[in-house]
């Protein structure tokens, strides 16, 4: 999907250059039956001072993912001015008409935002909102973290995520503030469909870019807020935006993040048809190559057998199924395994 080279529609009354706190509002128009000039108004928060560099926390994507939109929203309300060198920029509902509505998709034009970027200032009002995202406020950054759960899809292991960079050095960077950002695990991957996700967008502007997935099954971790709150004062430490070391010990007694790896079709497990599936094990787990994963079941078809799925790779669950009925084609499982840099070209 190309840019379109024409200014944003999204207008935003934040001067992004001004010392102190501001808190304010990215308006987007939507025209509705009942409100011809109506807008959409998007939460931003910006606290600058000094000369360092910016840091970029986005939550709410997809809106029916709770704990990064709340540990940014507690970040937002304590940061002191005083205390920062250099500037963060907040948005923990980027996409709120899904977060207002509950949503993975936005409601206004029901397509998923995290799957259109660059966007369009001409199309969708998801593709409205992405192409501010790029144009507008990816251009201040020198570090991305946009806040992920695995939403109603899965559960999720408490991880930041990257992609796997060609570039050696932006690899490194990219390492450095995950073990940073102090999650249990990082996961280092290749998605069904990455191209035009916000992540790659910010990859190609030479951005550090990293995600998380800090919990799922439609509820808030109490975990997941926890390492997303820590993690995000552990970026902007990291970044030297405000004082102090990163703290990265584990509940478990590690004392660092586990780098880990999803770089092989074989790492998921789909159901081969439409039931209800039922899964062998919860995320974090260890689990082997041809172990159960679980079996879906057809419960409204008398006597018909439910069909076994087994697991192609060793490794730890960073995705378990999430809804109980799963349609054809329906990702049941991702299995991680330790990171390894030799990664297939």
């Amino acid at each position: 999907m190309e840019a379109v080279s024409v200014k944003s529609r999204i207008v935003c009354n934040i001067d992004f250059e001004k010392d102190g706190r501001q808190a304010g509002y990215a308006r987007a128009p939507l025209s509705r039956n009942n409100s011809g000039w109506g807008t959409v108004e998007i939460p931003i928060i910006v606290v600058k001072n000094g000369n360092g560099p910016t840091v970029l926390l986005t939550g709410g994507v997809h809106g029916n993912e709770y704990e990064g939109p709340i540990a940014i929203s507690r970040l937002a309300q304590s940061l002191d001015p005083g205390a920062v060198n250099g500037r963060v920029i907040m948005m923990p509902a980027v996409n709120i008409p899904a977060v207002l509505a509950d949503t993975r998709l936005t409601p206004v034009d029901n397509w998923d935002i995290n799957r259109c970027f660059p966007g369009n200032p001409k199309g969708t009002f998801s593709q409205m909102l992405a192409h501010f995202l790029d144009s507008v406020i990816l251009p201040m950054a020198d570090i991305s973290v946009d806040m992920h759960t695995a939403g109603t899809s899965f559960d999720s292991a408490l991880s930041t995520n990257m992609h796997y960079l060609p570039d050696a050095t932006m690899r490194e960077k990219t390492m450095a503030a995950a073990a940073a950002f102090g999650a249990p695990y990082n996961v280092v991957f290749g998605g069904v469909d990455e191209s035009s996700t916000f992540t790659s967008c910010v990859e190609r502007r030479g951005i550090i870019s990293l995600g998380t997935e800090l919990g799922g099954w439609g509820r808030v971790n109490i975990e997941g807020v926890r390492i997303g709150r820590r993690g995000v004062d552990n970026i902007l430490k990291h970044m030297g935006v405000i004082g102090g070391a990163p703290e990265t010990e584990q509940k478990d007694g590690a004392t660092r993040t586990r780098h880990m790896m999803v770089r092989d079709p074989a790492s998921y497990t789909f159901a081969p048809r439409g039931g209800l599936f039922e899964p062998t094990h919860y995320v974090g787990e260890e689990v082997q190559a041809g172990e159960v994963a679980g079996w879906v079941h057809f419960i409204e078809d008398v006597d018909t057998a439910p069909i076994e799925l087994r697991y192609a790779k060793d490794g730890v669950i960073w995705f378990g199924a999430g809804p109980g009925r799963v349609a054809r084609g329906d990702a049941v499982a991702i299995v991680m395994e330790d990171y390894d840099d030799r990664w297939p070209s």
